[in-house]
């Protein structure tokens, strides 16, 4: 159970920060056009790309024992960055979203997602290669399996409660000191993350 709950913390953390994909999500639950659908085919494909990052990264680590510290150790220092930049977002300010327009058709509609998901590089680091990385610290299977299991169902919970609780987020989303405030918690955790990787390598738990 423990595993689980930080799989979907992790998941959670990693997908909350609003990128293009998120917004672009929102913009369909505001518009209330294609939410399921959408929902649907964001979440199926984290879904994949972390099952392939839990299960396949074994694999690889049976060929090179070293690759999990580098994971580890690549994936604490992107996340150092990436808290960095949510900080300096936050201290910027200069917060918006562009949520105006017709909504395109189904087809469409999930074309454009494909592309904001899977030409996106950061999910590949995130999913193959941070969370994959993650879930070598825990030496059972059955571990690493809840721990994907917790992963994936993050992205259920965030995707489709993103899209159909879009028009009650928009009022408190459009003000920048909401922006703000998410933009510390993001980084607060990417930290967080990255110092219990580092802590890992440190104490050998990733090996």
């Amino acid at each position: 159970m423990g595993a689980a709950l930080t799989g979907f913390a992790t998941g959670f953390s990693l997908i909350l920060a609003i990128g293009a994909q998120n917004a672009f999500v929102l913009r369909q639950g505001l518009l209330r056009k294609h939410v399921f659908p959408l929902s649907l085919f964001c979440a199926l494909s984290d879904a994949l790309l972390i099952s392939a990052g839990v299960l396949g990264f074994g694999a690889l680590v049976t060929a090179l024992p070293m690759l999990p510290v580098v994971m580890a150790l690549s994936g604490a220092g992107f996340l150092i960055v990436y808290g960095s930049m949510r900080f300096l977002a936050a201290w910027r300010g200069g917060y918006e979203m562009e949520l105006t327009g017709n909504s395109r058709s189904l087809t469409a509609t999930l074309a454009i997602a494909a592309a904001f998901t899977w030409l996106n590089p950061h999910v590949y680091l995130d999913t193959l290669g941070l969370i994959g990385a993650i879930s070598t610290s825990y030496a059972s299977w059955d571990a690493r399996i809840s721990f994907g299991f917790g992963a994936v169902l993050s992205s259920f919970v965030f995707f489709f409660s993103l899209g159909y609780g879009a028009r009650l987020l928009a009022p408190i989303m459009t003000r920048p000191a909401s922006w703000r405030v998410l933009d510390v918690i993001i980084g607060v955790v990417m930290w967080g993350i990255a110092a219990g990787l580092i802590q890992g390598v440190s104490a050998g738990a990733i090996q």
